[in-house]
This record gives C-alpha cells, sequence and structure tokens, in this order.
C-alpha cells in the first residue's frame, strides 16, 4: 500500500497558495484492508474512505470507463493493481494530475508544474471530452486563477466546443450545473467563468438568456460600455469587488436578462425590462434548482434595481412600498443584499467603478425609520383590524418622509 497527496493539495502547494483541502489516493490497497486500519467508507460510486483521525478523504486509485451520457456515465474499476499513473490520467486538467507522497517528491506524468509555469489550463487526455462537467469545472478554474494569468490552452477549449456541440451538456443534472456556478460565483473573477463558457458554446446551452444578451446595445448616456454583455461582466466584477454574498451574486447575474428580450426596434432603450428580467431570473432559477433565498432575491432585483437607482427622486409612498416589497421589516438582511446588488450595477459600466452611489444608504436609512415606528403605541391607542394596518403604513410612510427632510445627499 502506498498513499499519495493528489489534485489540488499540491497544484496550490507548488503555486504557493494556501492549502485549505488535502486529498489522497491509496495505490495497492482494497477496500477491506483500508477498513482494517480503521478508514471509514462513504463512497458510493467507488470506494472512498475516511481516515480515522484527520477525517480527510482517501480514495482507492481507480480507472474509469464511459458507459452512459453525462456526468455519471461512467464505470469505475478500482483494485490494488491499479498504478499511480492509471489514476492520474484519468483527471481532467494536467496541473490537477500531480501526486506527493510523503517525503516530497512530486509525481508529474503529464507535465502539470510545465503548465503551472506557462500558466495554462490544458487537459490530460482526449478521455477529458467524455465528461461534460469538465467544461464548468475548467471554467472555474480559469475564474478561480484568472488573477495569475492563467488561461483555458486552445486546445482544451476545442475540446469543450466539441462538448457543447455534442448534446452532452443536456444530460448533466441541475443540482451539479448549480454546485459548480455557485462555487463560480463566489471567485475572485466570477465573470471569467462566464466568460469561458460563452468561448466554447456552453454559455448559449446552460444560460441562453445571458449568452441573449450579447450584442445587445443600451444607451451609451448611462452605458458607456453600450454592450449587455459586456456590462453584465462589469458587474460580476463589481460584485467581488464589492464583496457580495453568493445570493447577491446570483442576483446581480440575473438582473438585466430581459434585456435580451428587447425588439431590436426598440434598441438601444429597454422599456420594462425588469419585468422581463424577473420572469427570466425565476427561470434560470427553476431550471437549476438554485435555493429558494437566492432564486427570491435574484427575481427582486431583476424587477426592482431601477427603483433602487432611483430611490432619491422616489416618493415616501413609492420608497415604502418599495421596501415593504422587499419584506425589510421581517427580513432586513434582504435589503442589504439588495441595496448591494444595485450597487455592482450601478458601477458596472467603463468609467464609472468609482462613482458614488448614496442610494444604498438612503435607503438603509429610511429602512431603520420605517422600522422604528411605534407599532405598540398604535395598537393601544384602540385601533383594530384593517384601520391598524392603514394606521401603521400611514406611520411608516410619514417617518420616511420625516427621514428624507434631514437627509443630505453625501459630498462626493
Amino acid at each position: 500500500m502506498k498513499i499519495y497527496l493528489v489534485g489540488g493539495a499540491v497544484r496550490d502547494a507548488l503555486l504557493g497558495l494556501p492549502v485549505t483541502e488535502r486529498d489522497w489516493v491509496v495505490v495497492g490497497a482494497t477496500p477491506d484492508e483500508m477498513q482494517a486500519k480503521g478508514f471509514r467508507p462513504v463512497g458510493q460510486d467507488f470506494p472512498v474512505f475516511l481516515h480515522p483521525k484527520t477525517q480527510e478523504e482517501y480514495a482507492l486509485a481507480r480507472t474509469e470507463r464511459k458507459s452512459g451520457h453525462g456526468y455519471g456515465g461512467f464505470t469505475f474499476h478500482a483494485a490494488a493493481d491499479v498504478s499511480l499513473d492509471d489514476d492520474l490520467v484519468r483527471r481532467d486538467l494536467t496541473i490537477n494530475a500531480m501526486a506527493q507522497e510523503e517525503g516530497g517528491q512530486v509525481f508529474d506524468p503529464f507535465n502539470g508544474r510545465i503548465d503551472l509555469k506557462a500558466r495554462l489550463l490544458r487537459h490530460v487526455s482526449p478521455a477529458f471530452a467524455e465528461d461534460p462537467l469538465r467544461v464548468l469545472r475548467v471554467a472555474r478554474f480559469a475564474a478561480r486563477y484568472h488573477w495569475l494569468g492563467f488561461r483555458v490552452a486552445d486546445d482544451t477549449l476545442a475540446l469543450m466546443r466539441q462538448l457543447a456541440d455534442s448534446g452532452e451538456l443536456d444530460y448533466l443534472v441541475p443540482e451539479r450545473v448549480w454546485k459548480e456556478t455557485s462555487r463560480a460565483l463566489m471567485e475572485r473573477d466570477p465573470q471569467v467563468f462566464f466568460q469561458v463558457l460563452h468561448a466554447c458554446g456552453a454559455l448559449r446551452v446552460l444560460f441562453p438568456e445571458l449568452a441573449a444578451l450579447d450584442g445587445v446595445p443600451q444607451p451609451e448616456q448611462h452605458h458607456p460600455e453600450v454592450d449587455t454583455l459586456v456590462h453584465q461582466w462589469l458587474c460580476l466584477e463589481q460584485a467581488s469587488r464589492l464583496n457580495l454574498p453568493l445570493t447577491a451574486r446570483y442576483a446581480v447575474l440575473c438582473h438585466d436578462l430581459g434585456k435580451g428580450k428587447t425588439p431590436e426596434e426598440e434598441w438601444p432603450r429597454h422599456i420594462a425590462h425588469e419585468i422581463r428580467s424577473a420572469r427570466l431570473a425565476k427561470t434560470v432559477s427553476k431550471r437549476w434548482r438554485v435555493p429558494k433565498d437566492a432564486a427570491t432575491l435574484a427575481a427582486l432585483v431583476a424587477e426592482y434595481h431601477t427603483h433602487c437607482h432611483r430611490a432619491l427622486e422616489l416618493k415616501p409612498a413609492t420608497v415604502w412600498k418599495l421596501l415593504k416589497t422587499l419584506d425589510v421589516i421581517r427580513r432586513p438582511e434582504r435589503l442589504e443584499d439588495f441595496l448591494l446588488s444595485c450597487e455592482a450595477d450601478a458601477r458596472g459600466r467603463t468609467g464609472l467603478e468609482d462613482r458614488p452611489y448614496p442610494q444604498v444608504d438612503y435607503l438603509r436609512g429610511a429602512a431603520q425609520a420605517a422600522s422604528n415606528i411605534d407599532v405598540a403605541a398604535l395598537r393601544q391607542s384602540g385601533i383594530e383590524g384593517p384601520a391598524l394596518g392603514e394606521a401603521i403604513e400611514k406611520a411608516r410612510i410619514h417617518a420616511i418622509s420625516e427621514f428624507k427632510k434631514t437627509w443630505q445627499t453625501p459630498s462626493p
């Protein structure tokens, strides 16, 4: 039995990055031998075990053979006679196909270190094209390491394009697509994930609503970048820069989808795109089974982001209507995610990345004023039923009105 550290831990150590997770491969062992040493089996498709002390994953060396469609369409073989090279050749990228033994020696049969130095994401073998999930994984790695100068190798991008054209992506289960997408959204450069998918033709398959934004113009006075898809990339950059949580980053992704449905004769204006965007956000969320909190916020941001942009011009009653729609009294955290999503949209424009966005502080203050009214006093006044609800509404609107009188837009 020989044990090797594999995959991301070896890759990141060679890059000088922190290693947060370690995976191991075991060569020359059987499941019975692993359990005899105290390892606990957890693998469903192939033998994976948890170390009795560290709880890190140890997988028996294995080979795989394509036997069906999609990510799960493989037959795995794990046995004591499977070599380290046999195991490494099935991995996706050369930089993930390195192993390190306890003494520190690195086994690199596919020149992963050369590709690390060249900043290339390159596939290990033609078998790469058998697994459609690898299209998403490579795009995610491109987003993760973009800041270091990594790019997808041309021949790997060609295989990804082959997968996108083959129909194999249609067999990906929604949960896997969302898992990869959600992880990519939280990377340092989330826009790169979608740019790579677009470059290989996978965006039109997985996110056709997003691909439809390519080349759609917007009014230059509001959007110096003009192209709506370019605006989308800039917004995702700002979402990372503002350190938005996942729910807000997903909302930023969906906020302008309706512009892809604007009739060409109406370009570059996009009247009522907010309603269309909300509808399409719901479609995307349903397709990939997006968690409810993210899906709900995405639809709200899509429909009401322009309300946020115009917040300083809105009447107090309209401001309260917006805040009520966001359910800010019961869910104050949703307001924060909504505001930050809108700020990413406002800053996601060429040359306007650092412009002031006082709407965030204004709506925070308005929400606080509306929340601070004395509901108990209204109840004690003897008002009941629908009249009580109306009195509370009027009090909240009045509180916002008084707040607006004292509000001063911060100086640039």
